[in-house]
């Protein structure tokens, strides 16, 4: 795929803000700043799942988190209204981080909105490519996330986050994550989930 100089400088300025992320995960031997980790899950999971995917939805994937870090859970409640608050402020947060950058860079308007669009996960079930976008993110989730995150949590609580994830998929999504490799806890709650 040929990527423009205008891509490739974005690219390196949305991880160059990631690389901030005072939080660690090791990764292959290496302690990698966590969103910057995230950011590049995002982008091998759209390149598996389509990799003629449209620019803005490659910049949207790659700055899904951006600065994440920044707005903190603990500022909300910690009950499902503060959950859902701090989500839609993360949202137009990360949004407006990505536009900034693309406006610096010199994309048009009509680029820098379709990602905003795009951020926003406005028109879930109408638009194929935000479709294909919760597709990456729930499956970033899968792979990387799920196996550690289930072990804080109640299993009857973890049943209803693994239907809500599932319906949020489409079937191509749903596919590629009965074949990741996972642990067999993690596959065997999986299961559970899907056949209440």
């Amino acid at each position: 795929m040929i990527q423009s100089d205008q891509f490739k400088e974005a690219i390196f300025q949305f991880d160059e803000v990631n690389r901030e992320d005072p939080n660690h995960e090791s990764f292959e031997g290496k302690a990698v700043s966590r969103e910057l980790l995230y950011a590049e899950r995002m982008t091998t999971w759209l390149n598996r799942l389509n990799p003629d995917a449209s620019e803005a939805l490659q910049l949207a994937a790659r700055s899904q988190h951006i600065a994440r870090w920044k707005i903190s859970r603990s500022e909300y409640p910690m009950d499902r209204k503060g959950y859902l608050q701090w989500r839609t402020v993360l949202n137009r947060f990360h949004a407006d981080q990505a536009a900034k950058i693309l406006r610096d860079v010199g994309y048009d308007e009509e680029t820098i909105a379709r990602v905003e669009a795009l951020l926003l996960k406005k028109h879930l079930k109408d638009d194929p490519e935000m479709q294909l976008m919760e597709d990456v993110i729930c499956l970033v989730f899968l792979e990387s996330y799920f196996a550690d995150f289930s072990k804080k949590i109640d299993e009857e609580k973890m049943i209803p986050i693994i239907q809500k994830t599932w319906k949020k998929m489409s079937a191509q999504g749903h596919e590629a994550a009965l074949a990741l490799e996972m642990s067999p806890e993690a596959s065997e709650l999986i299961q559970k989930a899907l056949v209440v």
